[in-house]
């Protein structure tokens, strides 16, 4: 396996020599997944049916023993998915069965072997506790099944799609809980919903095209065209043409602002953690960024450097002097007393029936500190929106005001003089 270094301004001249060589596999390798969540950790199958553990946090340009190897595959190992957080692994295997591997113990959890189901492609359908499998049936039809993580004995439901014989891709995304299925070999994309209860799959559309695909890329959330609804992008490798063509999924809808509904938080780009807490155990979700144009969307966590100092200024002086930084913990204690006087304050001058204050439905004073990166992601973002919903209610109140102020001028000509 070889890694090679993107630089930032794409390529202006041909890249000969890789930034890391990985030697470990004894025969050809077919598969690399990197983690979802944790940097510089990267997952390898090869032909020798063994899936390798990477750890590239190192200054070695060739790294020669993986951190771990998982030998559970007496096959090649056709498809890897990981869950939301990295800590479960989900294989489809040549020998028919799908298994979900605690990878850091390389302990097999549950393993499906389902006659009726030879399964290509597996995916784990994001927090939604699911697997979704593509395959093919006895009779040698193109089949779709899903199934409950916590039991692979039997799928939730399997249904068959066509005679074809191409493999099945399947995409999906977590933040609409929209499956596409992509078949090789032909032109189509099916898309379906996913739903927590039953019947779990949805069928709505399916994409048509003369020109067959003979493979399929997608483009991450946050390289989509948010202006146009866009919620979806695929490039279709069209071998007939010698092209790559664009495929958009897009949400018609005639207003030209942010739509919030289509657009949840999503994956950022900066992983949640490092190589090394990983390798130790520690499971945690992605670090979340929004796709609103100008809200900072590469940087996963809000930058709250030019807002009011929480202590006095010699209290962040000393602190610095002694690290750079000021802890979370230690500016936590004199936020809390800052925020009860506010509220005290606040208290003292509304009525009694007016001290609850409402933002967007939650109650400012007494929701509860952020306790992960995530909740003060969302609680950053929800101030944001509150903020803009406030600027435009008090340009409508000046609208308001000037339309009063004509109408007044126009019913007493003399009012302009008091």
């Amino acid at each position: 396996v070889k890694i090679w270094d993107i630089p930032k301004h794409l390529l202006t001249r041909n890249i000969t020599s890789p930034k890391k060589e990985l030697l470990g596999h004894v025969r050809r390798v077919g598969l690399i997944e990197w983690h979802p969540t944790a940097n510089n950790i990267l997952f390898s199958s090869g032909y020798d049916y063994k899936i390798m553990i990477w750890n590239l946090d190192t200054t070695d340009a060739v790294i020669s023993n993986p951190v771990k190897i998982l030998d559970a595959h007496k096959d090649v190992v056709l498809s890897m998915s990981f869950n939301t957080d990295g800590s479960l692994l989900a294989t489809a295997c040549r020998d028919r069965k799908i298994r979900l591997i605690d990878p850091r113990a390389g302990a097999v959890l549950q393993v499906a072997s389902y006659k009726s189901h030879r399964v290509n492609k597996v995916l784990f359908l994001g927090n939604v506790k699911k697997l979704f499998s593509t395959g093919t049936s006895r009779w040698n039809n193109r089949q779709i099944a899903l199934w409950d993580q916590n039991d692979l004995s039997v799928p939730l439901l399997e249904e068959d799609l066509d005679g074809s014989s191409g493999l099945l891709f399947p995409f999906y995304d977590s933040d609409t809980h929209m499956l596409y299925v992509v078949g090789k070999g032909d032109g189509n994309i099916r898309y379906y919903e996913i739903s927590p209860e039953k019947p779990y799959l949805n069928y709505l559309m399916e994409y048509r095209s003369h020109l067959p695909q003979k493979g399929i890329g997608m483009m991450p959330k946050r390289g989509l065209e948010v202006s146009a609804c866009e919620i979806f992008r695929f490039y279709k490798l069209i071998p007939a043409k010698s092209l790559i063509e664009p495929i958009s999924m897009i949400v018609p809808r005639r207003s030209e602002s942010y739509q919030e509904d289509i657009y949840p938080l999503t994956t950022g780009s900066q992983p949640a953690l490092t190589a090394q807490e990983w390798l130790n155990g520690v499971n945690k979700g992605p670090l979340l960024v929004s796709l609103r144009p100008g809200s900072g969307a590469m940087n996963s966590v809000p930058q709250l450097l030019e807002s009011q100092p929480l202590v006095k200024t010699t209290d962040l002086s000393q602190q610095q002097g002694r690290g750079g930084r000021v802890p979370l913990e230690d500016v936590q204690k004199p936020r809390e007393i800052e925020d009860s006087r506010k509220k005290l304050k606040v208290e003292a001058k509304l009525p009694k029936n007016e001290q609850m204050c409402l933002s967007n439905g939650f109650d400012v004073f007494e929701c509860p500190p952020p306790k992960t990166e995530n909740e003060l992601l969302q609680m950053f973002y929800r101030q944001q929106e509150e903020i803009r919903r406030l600027r435009e209610l008090v340009n409508q109140r000046d609208v308001q005001i000037k339309q009063l102020e004509l109408e007044l001028r126009n019913l007493c000509p003399d009012a302009g003089s008091y």
